[in-house]
């Protein structure tokens, strides 16, 4: 089935709903560039205690939230469900349980309502975020085919995207990391180093204090497996790893002396959760050998975004570049890519701080091509905790 989009251009209304990790979002978007609405209800204090998100505590907060969530979106958009003309809902990547909530929910409206339904890969969705920010800021559209970079806490993904004759996007996997993630890495060093969770807001603003050439940090060159292989251009891959640094940074720690300092700052900060990462008391927790080690860190991680996303770019003859994900807020990562770009003459987009983080604008953006070509998900739409874009 294919929609006319004449027919649908004066509503386009579609209800987002994202919850495939720790936050429980709803949002209505008109036309996939008219966001009407976006709540976030975020588990960020719940789950700082352990360090990392809990898969059964973050099922449980969804199934709190996912209700009043929704309404409160429905509400700040001043529509009813009568007037919506799709649901849209993640079905993968991400937390099995996390997922299950918000596609039973979604499953249910989309049942009851008599409206479509649409899944949504969680990557895509970040995506159409940039996408659809600048439809609403009115910039002109960027030429294809874009090169994407995904970098998140539980992703690092390159893709190459373009738009197909009726429409639909398509994507191919250039790159990704072979183990952990960019937002991994940070989140892993932020509590070596006695920081508190999540880690990317802490390490970005304590390494604007340090010496990023301090520490020398180099990562393993992951050879273009196109090339390695001998393979045409368009087998040519561009992978990231992170698990090297961190171990480095963990090395560092312990032949430095530095074990103690990062007990008593951990003792500290657990007595005063009110201390951000934009404190002052938080940043005089730290001598200026830590903040040497964190801007080195930071530094040599967003080098590594940075050679691998151009390369890839230039490889496969990218017209334009889009970064998008919780690490997209990082200011080091965005100055330092913007500068490239600007070098290059290449266009780049990044996400309002605002949608750099999981939300469902992005997921109602990414359903509507989907909405005006017809592909609707089946009844039996589940959760896949692996998904893969491309």
């Amino acid at each position: 089935m294919r929609v006319n989009e004449r027919d649908v251009k004066q509503t386009g209304l579609i209800l987002g709903i994202e919850s495939s990790c720790d936050e429980t979002a709803a949002a209505v978007v008109r036309a996939g560039g008219d966001a009407l609405s976006n709540i976030v209800a975020s588990q960020m204090n719940l789950h700082a205690n352990y360090g990392g998100v809990v898969p059964e505590l973050a099922s449980r907060e969804h199934l709190r939230n996912v209700v009043p969530v929704v309404r409160a979106a429905m509400k700040q958009a001043q529509v009813s469900f009568d007037d919506l003309d799709a649901i849209a809902v993640t079905e993968g990547p991400g937390l099995a349980g996390a997922l299950l909530v918000g596609i039973t929910y979604a499953k249910a409206l989309s049942f009851g309502l008599g409206k479509p339904l649409i899944g949504v890969n969680h990557l895509e969705g970040h995506i159409h975020a940039v996408l659809m920010e600048a439809r609403q800021s009115g910039a002109a559209s960027m030429e294809l085919p874009l090169l994407a970079l995904v970098v998140s806490g539980g992703h690092t993904h390159l893709y190459l995207a373009n738009v197909g004759e009726e429409g639909a996007w398509s994507y191919r996997n250039v790159g990704r990391t072979v183990d952990d993630a960019a937002g991994e890495a940070y989140d892993k060093v932020a509590k070596l180093l006695g920081l508190g969770y999540p880690g990317g807001p802490w390490i970005d603003s304590l390494a604007k204090k340090g010496n990023p050439d301090a520490v020398a940090f180099r990562f393993s060159r992951i050879k273009p497996r196109g090339h390695r292989e001998g393979g045409p251009a368009d087998e040519v891959r561009f992978d990231f790893s992170f698990s090297g640094i961190k171990t480095a940074v963990l090395r560092y720690i312990e032949t430095h002396g530095m074990r103690e300092h990062v007990e008593a700052r951990r003792r500290e900060l657990a007595q005063h959760p009110e201390w951000g990462p934009r404190s002052e008391e938080a940043a005089l927790l730290c001598d200026s050998e830590t903040l040497n080690l964190i801007a080195s860190f930071q530094h040599a991680v967003v080098g590594n975004l940075l050679r691998q996303t151009f390369a890839a770019a230039e490889t496969f003859g990218a017209r334009g570049i889009v970064v998008s994900g919780g690490v997209a807020a990082n200011s080091e990562l965005r100055r330092r890519f913007q500068a490239e770009a600007d070098r290059r003459g290449l266009p780049i987009a990044f996400p309002s701080v605002a949608l750099s983080t999981d939300n469902a604008a992005m997921i109602a953006a990414a359903a509507w091509p989907k909405f005006v070509t017809g592909k609707f998900a089946p009844d039996t739409l589940g959760a896949t905790p692996q998904l893969r874009l491309g």
